[in-house]
């Protein structure tokens, strides 16, 4: 990865998990694909997640057949939009199967110039922590990577302290994004990380039940007979994929306040719950994530970004009462929604 974008990472930016665009015939909706990609950008994303988790695994599909068109589509959109910004967008590429498949993905991404790829290991869930080391040298060996630590209730796996203590010692590794929803799985993480002396590395939350408190809290061990302190930088996160503009507001904020060195107001504990909030409806929480990404879909066609909040799988929907808390969170929260910022802008 180049020097200017890694700064760009560890400087810590907003990335959107983006989601795929359908049409009312549950065809890929280009036009609105590239129009999503679009928003982000004007709302001040610093990058940019495709063919991740929010984007649906199921693209890759033989039926669907959609994996390298979304990825291709957004790269060509991504360098439309780089022309006109004072600098690019990270891209970033979700990367997921066994090491055949993994391999062959992230050669593809290299191919399409994205920067990074986020690699999940939930196919192998039943390999030995050699076998997985084995298999993300073999990734790293085709593009640079975002280490990804997934909830199991999403399709990840339990990785334990020792996988992420040499998971680190990859040279090409650049970041991890933290999703676990777990503050003992997120401390293995962020512990591996301080005690490899390894600076270089970005911290990314995808904690959706944490997103403010992972950016606010200093995470200090003792590593090599000093204290070593390691934050979050910015977030990966399908919560962000809407009300991006909110989320830019968000992370500037916590970020101002970390570098200012004050305590943190009560006022920031209780919009990190507000926040919370939100994304509990939006994932679902209640109903084990099922309405995940038809919840992030649906806020994104009320907006006018989608035309349909559709998943591949017809079964794929909102929860019994999951709309009622969506109209619910809205008008709680008004002031973590960017309808007005959409309504004034063309994307």
């Amino acid at each position: 990865m180049k020097t200017a974008l890694r700064e760009i990472l560890n400087r810590g930016v907003v990335i959107p998990a983006c989601p795929l665009a359908l049409d009312p015939a549950r065809r890929f909706d280009e036009g609105a694909q590239r129009r999503l990609i679009r928003y982000y950008s004007a709302a001040g994303a610093g990058g940019v997640a495709v063919g991740v988790h929010t984007t649906q695994f199921a693209i890759r599909e033989p039926e669907h057949d959609l994996f390298e068109k979304v990825l291709t589509v957004a790269a060509d959109e991504l360098t439309c939009l780089d022309g006109g910004r004072a600098e690019p967008m990270l891209r970033v590429g979700g990367i997921c199967g066994r090491t055949d498949q993994a391999v062959a993905e992230a050669r593809l991404l290299g191919g399409l110039g994205y920067h990074a790829g986020l690699l999940g290991l939930g196919a192998m869930r039943d390999a030995t922590e050699e076998e997985l080391i084995t298999h993300c040298r073999a990734v790293a060996n085709e593009i640079p990577v975002f280490g990804f630590y997934l909830h199991a209730a999403v399709g990840g796996r339990v990785l334990p302290y020792s996988f992420w203590r040499r998971f680190v010692e990859i040279d090409r590794v650049v970041a991890i994004k933290i999703a676990a929803f777990n503050r003992y799985q997120t401390l293995d993480v962020v512990r591996a990380l301080a005690e490899s002396g390894r600076e270089d590395i970005a911290l990314y939350t995808g904690n959706d039940d944490n997103i403010v408190m992972d950016l606010l809290t200093p995470y200090r061990f003792r590593a090599g007979g000093r204290l070593v302190e390691r934050r979050f930088a910015g977030g990966l996160l399908g919560h962000w994929a809407v009300w991006t503009s909110r989320a830019v507001e968000l992370l500037r904020r916590c970020q101002d306040l970390v570098s200012s060195g004050d305590a943190v107001p009560v006022e920031m504990l209780r919009l990190a719950n507000e926040v919370t909030d939100c994304n509990a409806v939006l994932f679902d929480a209640a109903n084990e994530f099922r309405g995940c990404i038809p919840g992030v879909n649906e806020i994104l066609k009320r907006q006018g970004l989608l035309r349909s909040p559709l998943c591949l799988d017809p079964g794929e929907v909102l929860s019994p009462g999951q709309s009622g808390e969506i109209d619910r969170i809205c008008a709680a929260y008004p002031h973590l929604t960017d309808d007005a910022f959409v309504a004034a802008a063309r994307f």
